[in-house]
């Protein structure tokens, strides 16, 4: 309980405590002074410290993920909250629940434009669901309590919090609010699944379109019940942040594309298509058709009406917990569905199963045909990660260009296999990985990034270093930005460009960056790994240090498939 004597910064450690905070990840400032005199008088939360306020908001990211609990965020006025806005953009597409501060200036001050001041308030507000200063250190209390219910509450989402120096110095009258046990799950209309049901039954060829709220919602395997029940092939939607899916159930078939032609290319030949707890679809290229084919039903399902028929028109909509929602699908389903469907399904089932065999084969053979490549080809370097890296490790994906190779080679199977970033915004990968293994502890953790997103995020493996975060950073280096020119020769094919065909300005040479160096120079070993032979012995010495380390991987920066 505070004392008669207690401040602004004394409420705020004492209500993150109440409620099981355990970091604060952070750059802090002059402005964050009486917050950091504080804490030292508070052991039960430890203070992460980084070199850049991106990192900070980076590693909360991961670390919300991991947990699905609020993680807290402590940045430093305009300057640095505009440093983190980047990797707060990610957080928010990604539905990550952060609680977001800054240190403002003295309000005594504000009317006579301080150094660093800005509207914080308006600064943060297009990229958080509430945005707030606080005026007096009474009013602590009911914003803290506030931004934690906003942050969890369905769809979760970062929220912002603007505490003047003044406010957390000023003494303060009042408790903490005591958490609260909140239930919010909601149940569907049955009727509606009824009618969903009824649509999806009267399908020769159905497919199932799931997006990251199913990881949200704890409702793979109900997902898994109503795809084998339908017979159904499983696209996600692009970027996800975690596993929708099984990627190594037969069923699956990938992510769908940027772009409403090529989506539409995938979901050829199907009459219904049953979109599940996404945002349908994020585009890159505009192209002017329908993602669906011609005639194809809609049925969507979605946790909150928010992304309910919100670019297209379902049949049958239904904005219910997707858990619940889902079991009670899979049960009418299997209730309602005739011997001759039945039949059906398990014909389409067996299909997909043999279609599974066939492209592991294929993939098995590629690698051994690109074994002796130099640098190393993508599809060789993942599947030699895969059998050196152990049964248990977590990856914390950035790998862009190389994902598809990834995600063949690993297959990941339970939610917590895997995490990644939504929002398209680089960067994520290093510091996403260290909130991670500050999540699971118990767990190896290894970061896959592209070289070019690295750079975006290098300071952090100085965090790392300094508080031993056991992770491994696999550095795909291929000397370029791949995706660009990727992209680059997209566009030219879009907009029938004619330029002139080269790919200046996207090459990471001239000078040739050095990984290894700079981890040294934060304080992590490294170590270059040039040929597949030595994939598995360098991860065996990363794995073996204890702490963090990270592997620079030559790879092939052409771009071939």
């Amino acid at each position: 309980m505070p004392s008669s004597s207690s401040k602004g910064s004394d409420l705020f450690l004492q209500t993150l405590i109440q409620r099981g905070v355990r970091y604060i990840f952070g750059n802090p400032g002059t402005t964050e002074s009486g917050l950091v005199d504080c804490i030292a008088g508070y052991p039960e939360i430890e203070y992460i410290i980084t070199l850049h306020e991106g990192i900070a908001v980076g590693i909360a990211d991961g670390f919300a993920q991991a947990t699905r609990r609020p993680a807290v965020v402590n940045l430093h006025v305009a300057p640095g909250l505009g440093n983190g806005l980047g990797m707060l953009f990610n957080a928010w597409v990604g539905r990550s629940p952060l609680i977001l501060t800054a240190g403002q200036q003295d309000t005594r001050l504000l009317l006579r434009d301080p150094l660093l001041a800005h509207d914080l308030v308006a600064m943060a507000a297009p990229l958080v669901k509430w945005s707030v200063q606080a005026q007096r250190s009474d009013e602590l209390p009911l914003i803290l309590h506030r931004a934690f219910k906003v942050a969890g509450d369905p769809p979760p989402g970062p929220v912002f919090l603007s505490l003047p120096i003044n406010v957390l110095d000023e003494p303060c009258s009042q408790q903490p609010l005591p958490p609260v046990d909140l239930a919010s799950q909601t149940l569907p209309d049955p009727q509606a699944v009824e009618r969903a049901a009824a649509v999806l039954l009267r399908s020769g060829n159905p497919v199932i379109v799931c997006g990251e709220e199913v990881v949200r919602s704890g409702a793979q395997q109900e997902l898994k019940d109503v795809a084998e029940i339908l017979g159904a092939p499983v696209w996600t939607t692009m970027l996800q942040t975690g596993v929708v899916f099984p990627m190594n159930h037969p069923q699956f078939r990938g992510e769908l594309e940027d772009n409403h032609a090529a989506i539409r290319a995938r979901l050829e030949g199907a009459d219904a298509v049953f979109l599940v707890g996404g945002d349908f679809f994020r585009e890159v290229f505009y192209t002017p058709v329908s993602p669906f084919p011609e005639g194809a039903r809609l049925v969507q399902f979605e946790a909150t009406p928010e992304m309910l028929a919100r670019n297209f028109v379902p049949e049958v909509g239904v904005a219910a917990s997707l858990r619940p929602a889902l079991a009670q699908l899979a049960e009418r389903l299997q209730s309602l569905a005739p011997p001759e469907f039945k039949q059906q399904a398990a014909a389409r089932r067996a299909l997909f199963a043999q279609e599974k065999e066939k492209a592991q084969r294929q993939q098995a053979a590629l690698v051994e045909s690109l074994a002796a490549q130099q640098p190393m080809a993508r599809p060789v370097l993942m599947a030699a990660l895969k059998r050196a890296l152990p049964q248990n490790v977590i990856v914390v994906g950035e790998a862009i260009t190389t994902a598809p190779d990834m995600f063949r080679a690993f297959q990941f199977e339970q939610p917590g296999d895997y995490y990644g970033s939504r929002g398209g915004g680089i960067g994520q990968g290093l510091p996403g990985a260290l909130g991670v293994q500050l999540a699971h502890p118990d767990r190896p953790v290894a970061a896959i990034s592209g070289d070019g997103s690295a750079l975006f995020s290098i300071q952090a493996l100085w965090t790392a270093a300094r508080y031993n975060i056991p992770v491994v950073f696999l550095i795909l280096n291929n000397r370029s930005y791949r995706i660009l020119k990727m992209n680059l020769e997209r566009y030219r094919n879009f907009f029938a460009s004619r330029g002139q065909q080269t790919h200046q300005f996207l090459d990471l040479q001239q000078p040739e960056i050095d990984f290894v160096a700079l981890a040294q120079g934060f304080g992590v070993p490294a170590m270059r790994v040039s040929a597949p032979d030595q994939v598995a012995p360098a991860v065996g010495v990363a794995l073996a240090s204890g702490g963090p380390y990270l592997l620079d991987l030559l790879v092939d920066g052409s771009l071939a498939p």
